[in-house]
């Protein structure tokens, strides 16, 4: 009987011992997993900070996109303080110098009306910039929405959407745009809504392809078995793939709204007098080329400059992308 009990008290004894210890070896396992800490903003600014930093040293690895980078932050910062830069008013008329050459007191000369070229170029810089920018901005918000859907959705809206965007397409840029004119009529806010027409389908297209070849991967699928909804797809998953094609075609297409706007102020149907438009200047100085070249041949440069920088620095955003990715 002794025998017994006292294996009996050893038995409660090791069962309690093994009991209580149980949550102890958890608690202690627990403890040594590593926690996930969350990412603060000062390392997300940092981060952003790093991939801009990285992208001016790719621009400034070769010549030429080097040369087309400064070219526009030259003409952004022209733009951003224009007003400051200008000697002049920009409609301001100075009859005693109707006409006058390049020189100190006027460094483009004057044009027939005795305006100051540089003045006007100077200002005209912020409004053509910032005309084409935004409407290359709302263009590029747009056709990223309808590329992700048409490329996601697939089936009836993405043939339908498809082939509105075909017909568009179709038309050449220039003549497009003044269909649209002829409807809307020539304004500033007119040009505005023919841009996002005119590039909308491009850059929906573009988005469209990277898509279709980015849904069928394995990180898509495994959010929609999760649940996911479909913005959380599209916003999260999808949309961060399609940045490098993105980026470069948002540049490509802002040079080619610069061209646009001016062409069409060269035609009479965009910006209005008397707006220092650089395609206006242009054609407000043709008639009188033989006597006053500089006020044509001074906004036809900047124009020339500017397309040919924003191009340039369009193909290193490429070079750097393709090297990163």
């Amino acid at each position: 009987m002794t025998w017994y009990r006292n294996a009996g008290t050893r038995f409660l004894l090791n069962s309690r011992v093994s009991i209580s210890s149980e949550p102890l070896s958890s608690n202690s396992q627990s403890s040594k997993e590593p926690q996930r800490e969350p990412i603060s903003t000062s390392s997300q600014a940092a981060n952003r900070t790093n991939r801009i930093i990285s992208l001016f040293r790719g621009l400034y690895a070769k010549p030429s996109s080097a040369i087309g980078t400064t070219i526009f932050l030259i003409f952004l910062a022209v733009a951003l303080f224009g007003p400051l830069i200008a000697p002049y008013g920009v409609n301001e008329q100075i009859v005693a110098d109707v006409r006058q050459p390049p020189s100190l007191q006027h460094w483009f000369g004057t044009d027939n009306l005795g305006r100051d070229v540089f003045t006007r170029v100077v200002i005209g810089a912020r409004d053509i910039l910032a005309l084409a920018g935004l409407g290359t901005l709302l263009a590029v918000v747009c056709g990223t929405a309808f590329g992700l859907l048409s490329g996601y959705m697939g089936a009836w809206f993405d043939e339908g959407l498809m082939r509105l965007f075909d017909s568009l397409l179709a038309m050449p840029a220039l003549l497009l745009s003044l269909l649209l004119l002829g409807i809307l009529g020539p304004s500033r806010s007119s040009v505005l809504i023919v841009i996002v027409i005119v590039y909308t389908p491009i850059v929906a297209r573009v988005v469209r392809s990277v898509v279709l070849s980015v849904k069928t991967r394995g990180f898509v699928e495994a959010s929609r078995l999760q649940g996911e909804s479909m913005p959380y797809i599209l916003f999260r998953e999808i949309l961060p793939s399609t940045l490098p094609a993105l980026t470069v075609e948002s540049a490509l297409r802002f040079s080619y709204a610069i061209f646009l706007v001016a062409s069409l102020g060269f035609l009479g149907v965009g910006v209005q007098p008397p707006n220092p438009d650089w395609g206006l200047m242009v054609k407000e100085a043709r008639i009188h080329v033989f006597q006053i070249p500089w006020a044509m041949y001074f906004p036809a440069g900047a124009i020339a400059l500017v397309v040919i920088g924003v191009n340039l620095m369009t193909d290193g955003i490429k070079r750097v992308w393709q090297k990163s990715g």
